[in-house]
């Protein structure tokens, strides 16, 4: 039970992470989370208390995620146009940066 996984919402209802029913148990005991939806009637029990397993939880503050940036990189640049040059439009399993050759270096 303790080891299924639990949906992370940001306060604008964004989705930021997974994390574990027990990390997620804590933040709501905490009061840095609230419970969403929980896991079809499931509950913890203690000798004093009872939480429903939480599914989706919604974080109490706002945290600002920043953008992905991708490295401009030969090997990201060739992952990007899906192994396919961009010069000559031939798509082999091997492609590199440096298969095209000039016109004044005797190329097509």
């Amino acid at each position: 039970m303790i080891y299924r996984q639990v949906l992370v919402l940001n306060q604008n209802y964004e989705p930021l992470s997974i994390c574990s029913v027990k990390r997620a148990v804590v933040m709501m005991f905490l009061d840095k989370a609230e419970l969403i939806e929980t896991l079809d009637g499931q509950k913890l029990r203690s000798q004093a208390m009872e939480i429903p397993v939480p599914s989706v939880i919604r974080l109490d503050y706002y945290i600002k995620v920043p953008d992905k940036r991708i490295m401009l990189t030969r090997k990201n640049v060739i992952k990007r146009d899906g192994g396919r040059c961009q010069y000559c439009g031939q798509k082999k399993t091997q492609m590199t940066v440096d298969h095209v050759i000039p016109k004044r270096y005797g190329g097509a």
